[in-house]
């Protein structure tokens, strides 16, 4: 329903990939909210794969339109992941105002601020910008000197085109500081909007007549339900969800009387390589632990063998999730320095207990001994509170998860997201449209010095 006294907007949204993720939920999410307050909303994406996406993208909830994916590739030879990137986001916004031409209120976009720039110059909407976490940090931990130095000019051009946003909100206060730190030429701080989850699909029932849940089924020998510890994540080394495999083989060696296993599930995208290759390691990780693996397949509907340690659950279904969050003991978030973490919300609201590191966004979700516990990323140290507490008291369990749903809920719900996100649309709107065409010299002469670069390195 349209909020009292405020116009609908015509608002277009852009993201680079609309596949399985935290990035891509918080998307939908922003989309269909926006659209339930009387908005015409409309999603631009380079790609989106309907076998591999949210519901809402697939079933007519949200108006979805592909641009910008026919000239450029997603990565060149494995590499140049960023520039084929930026390149791609060109285009959709060039491909953006070919085909519709200057109509919207106002472009709320994410992850990738190159958009902004060819905004500035075509549209006279105004921009919001969502920060999940600045990408010059992203690659930092095992580059290379001459990665860094190719980076340089892209960190460059991130910071100046960042700058170029109307409005450019964080998604918690540890992403603001990172943001402060990151781009010291923005002076201006980012407002902090915390992800919302639909309370709506959680805690609902589960339909047990799906099949796809045969083989998320972990039984006994004595075909009794097994206890299982659940990490849910993207296959992504950056995850670390090898502390997950880790945690159980600790668990294995100080509590063998209490047989756990582990379900590993989250995005998997077969066109990624870092997801083909993680899988992978993360089997031989397990299995070089005493520890046997299964890996289950989307068309695959066979009970899993009584005899598996870990599962994996590559890419699962909402019913899948929902079943899977039901039935866990807690869930184990193992990324350090997470700019924010949705998931963990997720399973408190689900009244899952959650082990999480202790930094990044965690610390702002995760209320430490009330609705989960924070811990050092080592197998000792998440192994400790699992041993202790849940597996030693039941009812510490119950009170745990009660205390992580009220807290999900009155805290991290969809409701208050949309409403500070309809707010800031509707300001955004309200201001003086702006003329179109270069704001500043560096909107124009910036592509240009990236174009130089680029022609140097590639020759």
């Amino acid at each position: 329903m349209t909020s009292p006294m405020k116009r609908p907007l015509r608002i277009a949204l852009i993201h680079p990939d609309l596949g399985i993720g935290g990035a891509e939920r918080l998307v939908v999410d922003a989309a269909v909210g926006l659209q339930d307050q009387g908005h015409e909303v409309t999603v631009y994406t380079s790609h989106h794969d309907p076998g591999h996406c949210f519901q809402e993208t697939n079933d007519g909830t949200l108006t979805i339109h592909v641009l910008g994916n026919t000239l450029f590739p997603r990565v060149i030879f494995g590499r140049f992941y960023i520039l084929c990137a930026i390149l791609r986001g060109w285009h959709l916004v060039l491909a953006l105002w070919l085909t519709q031409g200057d109509i919207y209120d106002v472009v709320v976009c994410d992850q990738l601020s190159a958009y902004l720039p060819l905004i500035r110059l075509l549209f006279s909407a105004r921009t919001l910008f969502y920060c999940h976490f600045p990408d010059k940090y992203l690659i930092q931990g095992g580059a290379s000197r001459l990665k860094r130095l190719y980076r340089l000019p892209f960190d460059y051009f991130e910071e100046r085109t960042t700058a170029l946003a109307d409005r450019v909100v964080v998604n918690s206060r540890f992403t603001a500081s990172i943001f402060k730190r990151a781009f010291p030429t923005i002076t201006r701080a980012p407002a902090v909007l915390y992800p919302g989850i639909r309370l709506d699909a959680y805690g609902t029932d589960v339909n047990v007549e799906d099949p796809a849940l045969r083989p998320l089924r972990l039984t006994k020998a004595d075909g009794t339900d097994s206890t299982f510890l659940l990490s849910i994540n993207r296959f992504e080394r950056k995850k670390n969800v090898d502390l997950a495999i880790r945690t159980l083989i600790e668990l294995r060696r100080t509590v063998p009387d209490r047989p756990l296993r582990l379900v590993v599930g989250g995005g998997y995208d077969p066109r990624v390589p870092e997801n083909v290759q993680y899988l992978q390691e993360l089997n031989i990780l397990a299995r070089d632990g005493g520890l046997t693996t299964h890996t289950v397949r989307s068309h695959v509907t066979e009970a899993t063998p009584p005899t598996v340690d870990v599962l994996f659950v590559p890419s699962f279904t909402e019913n899948q999730r929902a079943y899977l969050l039901c039935h866990a003991l807690c869930l184990l978030y193992t990324p350090s320095f997470e700019h924010f973490g949705i998931v963990p919300v997720e399973a408190m609201y689900s009244r899952l207990p959650v082990v999480a590191v202790n930094n990044g966004g965690p610390k702002e979700t995760v209320r430490d001994g009330l609705t989960g516990f924070l811990r050092s990323p080592t197998p000792e140290a998440f192994a400790e509170p699992i041993r202790t507490v849940l597996l030693a008291d039941p009812a510490a369990c119950r009170r745990l998860g009660a205390a992580g749903h009220e807290w999900a809920r009155d805290t991290f719900g969809l409701k208050a997201f949309v409403k500070s996100l309809d707010e800031t649309v509707h300001e955004l709107a309200d201001l003086m449209p702006r003329p179109v065409g270069p704001p500043r010299w560096v909107v124009s002469v910036t592509p240009l010095l990236l174009a130089l670069w680029l022609w140097w390195v590639m020759n």
